[in-house]
């Protein structure tokens, strides 16, 4: 079985922040992901599925999305459900902001969560990536050696 998720390396307008969540479980330490989660059977495409999720998570719309970075990991079914272990392939796009107001946000993060869920913006350099436990790892270390690649990819002189 292979889950496919939509995430966002979202950034701030000027390209200087990164938006993501700090998530805190309770008995765990805190980590940070970037916004997104599971595409759905509603979902037409893996960028309908990213931009409903932007918004459930943090009340958000985004704009020039492009496609960054995938991640390939094996992925374990929650406890208690019958299905077997497979694949997560993660999509990550890097998109800018275009507005956000939290308290449009909804869904089980804001209706049911499991700990807390709080919306961070992290300096975009690697002293701000580096600053924070970011999942997954193998995304953290993309950022860290792409930082000048992401604003690229949001130039305005690409088309």
């Amino acid at each position: 079985m292979v889950k496919r998720t939509a995430r966002a390396i979202l950034l701030t307008a000027d390209d200087t922040e990164l938006i993501v969540i700090k998530r805190t479980k309770p008995g765990q330490p805190p980590y940070w992901i970037t916004p997104g989660g599971g595409v759905e059977s509603s979902d037409a495409t893996v960028l309908d599925a990213l931009h409903r999720e932007v918004f459930e998570e943090l009340g958000a719309k985004i704009t020039d999305v492009v496609p960054a970075f995938v991640d390939t990991v094996p992925h374990l079914p929650d406890p208690g459900k019958t299905t077997t272990p497979g694949l997560k392939v993660q999509h990550f796009f890097v998109c800018r902001l275009a507005s956000m107001d939290p308290a449009l946000r909804h869904g089980p993060e804001v209706t049911d969560p499991c700990g807390r869920y709080e919306i961070v913006r992290l300096p975009f350099t690697p002293q701000g990536l580096a600053a924070v436990n970011l999942v997954p790892a193998t995304l953290l270390a993309y950022l860290t050696r792409n930082i000048a690649g992401m604003r690229a990819l949001l130039a305005r002189d690409l088309g």
